[in-house]
């Protein structure tokens, strides 16, 4: 018998949108090394590994290079197959143990709620380098635990960067968030980003439910509400809703099956 392996697109009701994402059910824990080149097979922005347990699921994630910290659209992905493939009933909750800690996830009709630790960002000085990252002056940097955000003037200039990866991937940071409110006050969305990781293996992630953590903390200062959606303009593009709630952020997003298989 193979694996149970999915291929799933993330943060999208679309095919090939969002962000894709495979998911392998585990029947036992495997060898570092075996993990990271299924994940290098697949080949794929993550490629999320379960193994059940009592209360839920042990998670990890891999990029095509690294064992990843906190993986937003991995974990979505993961819930999605639980539901969909009759692991879980739709009222139970999925529960995840992950290098990030506890993290759950619950199903909303078409909608999947994550929740996730806040990475609230803290000022920093605004340095040549981050100009030469992007070729624009940012209008403010800020850093958290795992990456640096930085806002710029509007939401064209978001959409129109071409940033500089090698320069990106030698900051002290997994990779660089850059936002801006969105150029419309009557748009579906209050907020756009694009997110550059080369020092994982992914010059631009399509969406990326993890920066979302530092984005939700950032726009409930600037636009004081709670309850936020943010575009991710990227090639394929994705919609997250977020919900700040104090230390934790509840992310939203939708999700499809676009293959199903198995690791033989």
């Amino acid at each position: 018998m193979g694996l149970p392996l999915f291929h799933i697109d993330a943060f999208t009701s679309t095919p090939f949108a969002g962000n894709a994402a495979a998911v392998c059910m585990l029947d036992q824990p495997r060898e570092d090394l075996w993990l990271q080149q299924v994940a290098r097979e697949m080949n794929l922005a993550a490629t999320a590994f379960l193994i059940p347990q009592d209360d839920g699921y042990h998670l990890r994630w891999f990029s095509a290079a690294v064992e990843l910290e906190l993986c937003g659209h991995g974990t979505l992905a993961s819930a999605h197959v639980l539901w969909e493939q009759g692991y879980l009933t739709n009222d139970t909750p999925a529960h995840f143990y992950t290098r990030a800690g506890h993290l759950t996830a619950n199903r909303y009709g078409e909608w999947i709620e994550l929740n996730f630790p806040a990475k609230p960002e803290q000022a920093t000085e605004i340095l040549p380098i981050f100009r030469e990252c992007l070729g624009v002056t940012p209008r403010y940097v800020g850093k958290s635990h795992l990456d640096y955000l930085i806002e710029l003037e509007s939401e064209e200039i978001v959409r129109n960067l071409q940033p500089d990866f090698a320069k990106i991937a030698s900051l002290p940071a997994r990779g660089i968030i850059v936002t801006a409110a969105a150029d419309s006050s009557a748009s579906e969305y209050d907020f756009v980003s694009r997110f550059f990781c080369p020092s994982v293996g992914i010059n631009e992630d399509p969406v990326t439910g993890s920066a979302h953590c530092v984005l939700s903390p950032f726009w409930h200062k600037k636009l004081g509400r709670e309850q936020l959606t943010g575009y991710q303009a990227s090639t394929r593009g994705g919609i997250v809703r977020v919900l700040f709630d104090g230390d934790r952020v509840r992310l939203g997003g939708q999700a499809l099956t676009l293959l199903r298989g198995e690791l033989l």
